[in-house]
């Protein structure tokens, strides 16, 4: 794919991810990518996600060892957001679980532990952990997503559920598609071969043309991402030893969930003892406020910035947040960056964009 990125304007440097190059800018505004993507349609490459085949007899007990929500729940063709956490129940990386069929998993995680966990996991039993080098995953999202892929596969685009996916054909080239993403816009993920891939990233881009989709960086990914309040690990875990109810990861973690698995006890344990939680901030302030910069009330230091845009979508200064959690209340006034400060601050209900996440939905 470097050469379409290139023939884009990306120079394909700047921080790795996973340790392989991305696009973090095009010759386009990636602001204006921002508005494709809320309008239209913005086509990402995100084959930077690392990809694990976990197969065998003994997948899902290696798998129900390795995260904190029950992965026997994960039925084929559909996927989960999981907690994986350390001894001491802090989240050490973003994974989610892929079940393909009884016994066939694939496992999509970030830059943490996840691959010494697994291999570790892995030893001695009847499983088969193998890292996927050859598949790429290309990411439309935006509200035209569906009428661009839908005419172009036999699969009825319009009636896979949210977090759902399918083997189909794309362009009569093999692949997978699933719903979901992360833009909090409808969207799909075109799971493709490498020798496929620049054909499919073509012709999506060709066919979507009259629709408004264009090629999105991932700047205007982190913009978006951040509008729709979305965690990236570890940016957003400051700490070091963030536990999942720090940042309203609640829906990741089975309370009733039998199996045992890494940091179950003390993950049960933290319920209720949050020393910070996940919030947000709209700034005073015509700029993005740096990551790190603390926050204050009355002089005290309460919180720290997480990660920040300044969304020319929404024409606002947006900071996710760790804050002390007396102080997460809506229409708390803040002050960031000590006294007198970078700039005043509310704290306001989550996403900052589309509140109820119904633009996924649509």
């Amino acid at each position: 794919m470097n050469d379409r990125h290139e023939a884009l304007g990306s120079k394909l440097d700047g921080d790795t991810w996973c340790d392989m190059r991305v696009p973090w800018s095009y010759d386009a505004d990636p602001n204006d990518e921002v508005v494709s993507v809320r309008t239209c349609a913005g086509l990402y490459d995100v084959s930077a996600l690392n990809i694990v085949r976990v197969t065998g007899p003994d997948a899902l007990p290696v798998l129900n060892a390795l995260v904190a929500i029950d992965v026997s729940t994960v039925a084929p063709g559909t996927a989960r957001l999981g907690a994986e956490i350390d001894e001491n129940g802090a989240l050490v990386d973003d994974i989610m679980i892929l079940c393909d069929g009884p016994e066939k998993y694939r496992v999509t995680h970030g830059s943490g532990a996840t691959p010494e966990r697994l291999k570790k996991l892995a030893e001695g039993k009847n499983v088969s952990v193998e890292w996927d080098r050859d598949t790429h995953v290309m990411s439309l999202q935006g509200p035209a997503s569906l009428k661009t892929l839908n005419p172009h596969t036999p699969m009825a685009l319009e009636e896979l559920p949210f977090f759902n996916h399918a083997e189909t054909t794309l362009f009569g080239k093999n692949v997978i598609i699933g719903r979901c993403g992360y833009s909090g816009e409808r969207g799909y993920e075109v799971y493709a071969s490498s020798a496929d891939a620049g054909e499919i990233w073509d012709n999506i881009l060709s066919h979507g043309k009259e629709y408004g989709v264009v090629p999105a960086s991932w700047t205007s990914l982190d913009l978006i991402r951040v509008e729709s309040t979305l965690l990236f690990f570890p940016f957003d875990m400051p700490e070091g030893d963030t536990t999942p109810w720090e940042v309203n990861m609640d829906w990741a973690v089975d309370l009733d969930k039998k199996a045992d698995y890494i940091g179950k006890d003390s993950v049960l344990f933290l319920r209720g003892r949050e020393r910070v939680k996940q919030a947000g901030i709209v700034c005073d302030h015509n700029d993005a406020v740096e990551p790190g910069t603390k926050i204050y009330k009355d002089g005290e230091e309460i919180g720290v910035v997480t990660s920040s845009s300044f969304s020319r979508y929404l024409m606002k200064s947006l900071a996710m947040v760790h804050l002390l959690p007396a102080y997460t209340g809506l229409g708390t006034r803040v002050t960031l960056g000590g006294e007198p400060g970078i700039c005043t601050g509310t704290v306001v209900q989550t996403p900052f964009y589309d509140p109820l996440r119904l633009r996924v939905e649509e």
